[in-house]
């Protein structure tokens, strides 16, 4: 039998790679998590209420509740979505990460932190890899594992020597300035309140939002568009909320993927998770969720190839992935490459958020992460109301 160092080592330590992690290490297995620089990722932050029990989060690490979301047209008109009977959780990733690496660090995985150089397979089908360490752990250092679970993020290094598909992974590139929140509610914020802002000016193919944070809020805008200056849109956002006067506590920026890659494994012992697969939803923009859920299905598909010692389980985290959640992720494709093309569809879109029956079916999926199968009804009428919006029948 082979001999390793580790059964398995996960490359990065955000909500994919430290739930994948700590799967492994409650189910016996040998585990190296590498995180780069425990640096913070440009996100909303939100999560839905069913991740705290389903991942045993505590809602300790909530820093707001999110009651209503507002939509801003491009001429201003204005929607708001009451969260009705539940809540939209957010959090700050410079807690909620460094939390979800600590719990696996307890639960038995060996966490360091390292820039990761490259991976090489054995003679013998185990793989060799290379990190440069930081801090107690400095200097080049090789270990020997026999599989490697790469959540590495969009721009995944793992992925770009392993996986011949990496270069298909589409992406938006966001950007947000984290600011100390108003003592008092205002038109343009509300500690309860997510403000999503669909105007061409703020990105012509996403969108902008003011997402707040306990003590803090996010401005952040995404967009594909290269020519586009995500910086110069925040600054836009900012004055057209008033925000400009807030003290700035940081910024930051990075790529969010937007489509699954078609392939996640090499067939052999490299497996993709998180941004590194491309696990965000279309449209929406929102990850953690689903890079928590394809990080426990990687470490699944890990531990079935360890007991089996067949590579071809690995195969199996992104069909269970795509059996739950490509067909929301194909609906939410095409509704962010039609309805954010220009403000006249944006308009359009913003105004269709008013009827009750998309309200009901939007925050069901999102707050409980399963289809609304029994509203037939309600689906059916909100498919009649989206095509007359498409035919120009209904006022925007």
């Amino acid at each position: 039998m082979t001999t390793t160092d580790f059964d398995v080592v996960v490359v990065g330590g955000g909500p994919s790679g430290a739930t994948a992690a700590n799967e492994l290490a409650l189910a016996g297995a040998r585990v190296l998590l590498l995180e780069r620089n425990f640096r913070i990722k440009p996100c909303g932050g939100a999560i839905p209420p069913c991740l705290l029990d389903e991942f045993d989060i505590p809602e300790s690490l909530l820093v707001a509740r999110i009651r209503a979301a507002r939509m801003i047209s491009p001429s201003y008109q204005t929607v708001d979505m009451p969260v009705e009977g539940t809540f939209v959780g957010m959090v700050n990733r410079d807690e909620f990460d460094p939390w979800l690496r600590e719990r696996a660090q307890r639960n038995g995985a060996d966490l360091r932190t390292g820039v990761f150089k490259r991976a090489d397979y054995r003679d013998d089908g185990s793989l060799e890899l290379t990190y440069e360490g930081k801090g107690d752990g400095a200097g080049t250092v090789t270990v020997s594992t026999r599989y490697l679970i790469g959540a590495d993020g969009a721009r995944s290094k793992v992925a770009k020597q392993r996986i011949a598909c990496a270069d298909k992974l589409k992406w938006v590139f966001a950007y947000h300035e984290i600011i100390d929140a108003p003592a008092r509610a205002s038109e343009h914020y509300d500690a309860e309140r997510c403000d999503v802002w669909y105007q061409g000016d703020l990105s012509p193919d996403f969108y902008a939002w003011v997402f707040p944070h306990g003590k803090h809020a996010s401005i952040g805008v995404g967009s594909e568009s290269k020519q586009f200056s995500a910086t110069d849109a925040v600054t836009l956002l900012r004055q057209r909320t008033g925000l400009h006067t807030a003290d700035t506590v940081r910024r930051e920026g990075a790529p969010i993927p937007m489509k699954p890659l078609p392939r996640w494994d090499d067939g052999r012992g490299v497996l993709l998770s998180g941004d590194a697969a491309g696990v965000v939803a279309p449209a929406s923009g929102e990850g953690i969720y689903y890079a928590m859920h394809c990080g426990r299905l990687s470490a699944q598909a890990v531990l079935q190839s360890l007991v089996h010692g067949d590579s071809r389980h690995l195969r199996q985290a992104r069909k269970h992935f795509m059996k739950g959640h490509g067909k929301i992720f194909w609906a939410l494709g095409l509704l962010q490459r039609f309805w954010y093309g220009n403000d006249r569809r944006r308009e359009k879109f913003v105004a269709m958020c008013r009827d009750p029956d998309v309200q009901y079916l939007t925050w069901q999926s999102y707050t409980t992460k399963k289809p609304v199968r029994r509203r037939k009804v309600q689906h059916l009428r909100v498919a009649l109301k989206d095509v007359a919006q498409l035919m120009g029948l209904a006022r925007a």
